[in-house]
């Protein structure tokens, strides 16, 4: 990240679709994860209104084939259709990235979990950093070729502020030896997501993929929540009752995913971390904002990378 940080007129409170109004999509084609409900539809819907064809990703695919009937446009050439795809099985990834046909130009890794019971896929992953960063490695990496045929391509991870609160910890990335904790686990989680931002910008620079990650905010009435139960025993950063929480509603909260995806105002802009429509600065103690240092580490970036190849490679040698 520069001295100079990339500002748009656009802010907290803009919606999604007043950040692609006049944007025309016609002829493009995304992806969007966990995109049958909160954040994630909206961006769908929104990025289908502009005119692409959106593919959902949705573990459950009856409520994803609902989702995509109420939100594809009544006209125009925007369509939204749902496609099986369950982050947490390895899989399931596979299957849904050997099924792609053609350029992919848009794509928006927008699932995730968060603060869950501890809980392990088939492999022994923990299952926030399974399904919340090793899932979307594993999809866009797989989906590269069709990200580069684009020949522009945007990539979006939708982190959090949350990711403030705790680095990978890379000798102990699956909670094996540390006692878990739902909360430091969806840090490192959400910390993984910038870092496969960093790396991913710097790898695919020369195939014009730009790749960013964000952070959409706290939004209301979302799943995403499910598991949180009592917010007075989660970190400071979540404390609903801090002056620093901005609450935002869906429309809001899939604002700055869409200004990545789509908005002529981001074109070219890669390797960057967004909040409320605009670059984040570095994050200080005590605000609930910014980006971590160590989040944009290059080195952890690389040495994270590295382990979620070496741990997707196991698992395939293991099925």
């Amino acid at each position: 990240m520069t001295d100079h940080l990339i500002t748009t007129p656009f802010g907290a409170r803009t919606t999604a679709a007043e950040v692609l109004d006049g944007v025309d999509l016609t002829g493009k084609r995304a992806l969007v994860t966990g995109a049958a409900s909160g954040i994630g539809r909206e961006t769908a819907r929104v990025l289908a209104a502009a005119g692409a064809e959106v593919t959902i990703g949705v573990r459950d695919l009856a409520a994803g084939g609902r989702a995509a009937e109420e939100i594809s446009p009544a006209s125009g050439p925007g369509t939204v259709r749902a496609t099986m795809l369950d982050l947490a099985d390895q899989s399931s990834v596979r299957a849904f990235v050997d099924a792609w046909r053609g350029p992919l130009h848009i794509l928006v890794l927008n699932a995730g979990v968060m603060a869950s019971p501890l809980q392990r896929t088939k492999e022994g992953w923990e299952t926030q950093f399974a399904t919340n960063h090793l899932g979307h490695f594993a999809l866009a990496t797989g989906l590269h070729g069709a990200l580069a045929a684009a020949r522009g391509a945007r990539v979006v991870a939708v982190s959090s502020v949350g990711h403030v609160n705790g680095e990978v910890l890379f000798d102990d990335i699956n909670f094996e030896r540390h006692p878990y904790d739902p909360w430091a686990a969806y840090s490192q989680s959400k910390t993984a997501n910038v870092l496969f931002a960093v790396e991913a910008s710097r790898r695919w620079a020369s195939d014009l993929i730009a790749v960013n990650a964000l952070n959409p905010g706290r939004i209301t009435s979302t799943r995403l929540g499910r598991h949180i139960g009592d917010l007075s025993h989660s970190p400071a950063s979540f404390d609903p009752t801090s002056t620093d929480v901005s609450w935002k509603n869906i429309e809001q909260g899939a604002a700055t995913s869409v200004l990545l995806a789509a908005s002529p105002l981001t074109e070219g802009v890669t390797g960057r971390y967004f909040e409320d429509c605009d670059e984040a600065g570095p994050h200080r103690p005590g605000v609930r904002r910014g980006v971590a240092a160590h989040a944009l580490d290059a080195q952890h970036a690389a040495r994270l990378w590295q382990i979620s190849l070496d741990m997707l490679a196991a698992a395939v040698t293991t099925a």
